[in-house]
């Protein structure tokens, strides 16, 4: 799944919605990529997390890439870094 540059609160719910589909039919490690994103906040890390329980139950390991330094220092901030298993970019 590959997020957009505007990962934001306002564009947080039409990514979640994309979930399931994204999901569907695939196998293995279900991967975000965030490297194209340039604006995000804690709406962001919200997403990651729903992203990851959804994989999880699935079936499916989780990992995102490309993921800028500030949104691993945000993560991290909230505890969540090795749990959203962020690759950096």
């Amino acid at each position: 799944m590959q997020l957009p540059a505007d990962a934001t609160l306002q564009k947080v719910a039409e990514l979640a919605a994309a979930l399931p589909a994204a999901l569907q039919g695939g196998s293995g490690e279900f991967t975000v990529d965030a490297s194209g994103l340039t604006d995000y906040d804690t709406a962001t890390i919200a997403l990651l997390m729903q992203a990851r329980r959804a994989a999880q139950t699935a079936g499916r390991g989780f990992s995102v890439t490309g993921a800028p330094a500030q949104l691993q220092q945000l993560a991290a901030l909230y505890g969540v870094e090795e749990l959203l298993a962020l690759k950096p970019a």
